[in-house]
């Protein structure tokens, strides 16, 4: 998962890099604080660059607060990824001449966008007339961004409209025998018949409720998945050199 940037920083091993090894987990850390990031002066490297020592975690925990990573020690992969994102900063930093020319590198058959919606041309009237046909049919409520109604459409259909949802939509659902002896009620008719009709009404509308309940947690993910577009990254905290 550290691949690309560690073969943007020249490390020796990219592929095989195993953050879960101890020895090797220590040693690149030593290596990226050497060769990289540089956060310490070279005096103040020692507990750092003690791999055998019992204390090292200790060095590394206070490593991660001196560098203001937000991630803790526990968190072995995700303060390695930011450090690796500090690393990559401070690189280009130091060599802004040399890498802003480069140009930018094409997504291959092995690395494809995860969503392929990005490409579209959203402004296209032939885009837009499609996007509002389907919306009309699947009565999904209009949006001022066409791209955000595409993706309700495509949630719609994932979740409602393949074979397997539908297979599982048609199948007949038996009701359970319930005992209508052990549910009180709460007040009386004065006629037996009235109060077990009752009781059976109360019943119904209990799981009339449930399963709105369910139907209101469905529609809350959904319009999580089509308006969460989180960017958050913990890279892009300030640390100074």
């Amino acid at each position: 998962m550290f691949r690309r940037k560690l073969t943007a920083l020249d490390y020796h091993n990219p592929s095989g890099f195993d953050c879960k090894d101890e020895t090797e987990f220590r040693n690149f850390i030593v290596w990226l604080e050497d060769q990289k990031i540089r956060h310490y002066k070279i005096e103040d490297r020692g507990n750092l660059r003690n791999i055998p020592s019992s204390g090292w975690p200790k060095s590394f925990e206070q490593y991660l607060q001196d560098v203001n990573c937000p991630f803790t020690v526990e968190e072995r992969q995700e303060s390695v990824d930011w450090l690796l994102g500090l690393a990559v900063r401070l690189e280009y930093g130091d060599n802004v001449e040399k890498y802003k020319n480069c140009p930018p590198a094409t997504a291959t058959e092995t690395e494809k966008p995860s969503d392929p919606l990005i490409h579209l041309d959203s402004s296209n009237p032939d885009f837009k007339a499609g996007v509002l046909g389907l919306a009309s049919l699947l009565k999904i409520q209009r949006h001022d961004d066409y791209l955000v109604m595409l993706k309700a459409i495509r949630i719609l259909i994932q979740e409602r409209l393949t074979p397997e949802a539908i297979a599982k939509a048609s199948q007949s659902k038996e009701g359970l025998p319930v005992a209508l002896d052990k549910h009180i009620l709460g007040f009386d008719t004065g006629d037996a018949t009235l109060n077990e009709a009752a009781q059976i009404l109360r019943l119904l509308h209990i799981e009339d409720l449930r399963d709105l309940q369910t139907r209101i947690n469905e529609a809350i993910v959904a319009v999580q998945a089509v308006i969460a577009d989180p960017k958050t990254d913990h890279r892009l905290g300030k640390v100074g050199r």
